[in-house]
């Protein structure tokens, strides 16, 4: 696997990853993942360093983003499946933040090609055509 390092444990062998891109490489999953993987994770780190500085309660921020207690909390532990990322785009603005997406060209890519090349598969949807 690229430049994912296997540590043994025992009798298991564990796999660190450093990034998004090697989670991908080792669960078997596409590049597209890993930017969406990356995504959602920058806007939960974003929503949750917004509450713990405005010192909200879990019901406070739920309420202030027109969502439930419930899924907030869930959100702020980490745990957004289900959870789409229109929603948490939501959460953040109603915390007073947008979000500014950045694009990079695929030139970039091709640099991580050489040493990922989980890169050259095709998405999973062509896969299973």
């Amino acid at each position: 696997m690229g430049n994912v390092k296997s540590i043994k444990s025992g009798k298991a062998e564990v796999y660190v990853a450093k990034n998004a891109f090697e989670l991908c490489e080792i669960l078997d999953l596409t590049p597209q993942d890993a930017i969406e993987i990356e995504f959602r994770a920058k806007l939960k780190d974003k929503i949750r360093e917004v509450v713990k500085a405005r010192k909200l309660t879990h019901e406070q921020a739920a309420k202030l983003a027109g969502t439930s207690r419930t899924k907030l909390t869930a959100i702020l532990n980490g745990n957004a499946s289900g959870v789409s990322s229109d929603l948490l785009l939501r959460i953040l603005y109603s915390l007073g933040f947008r979000a500014k997406v950045s694009f990079t060209p695929v030139q970039e890519f091709d640099e991580r090609r050489r040493t990922h090349p989980q890169l050259l598969r095709p998405n999973r949807a062509a896969r299973s055509r």
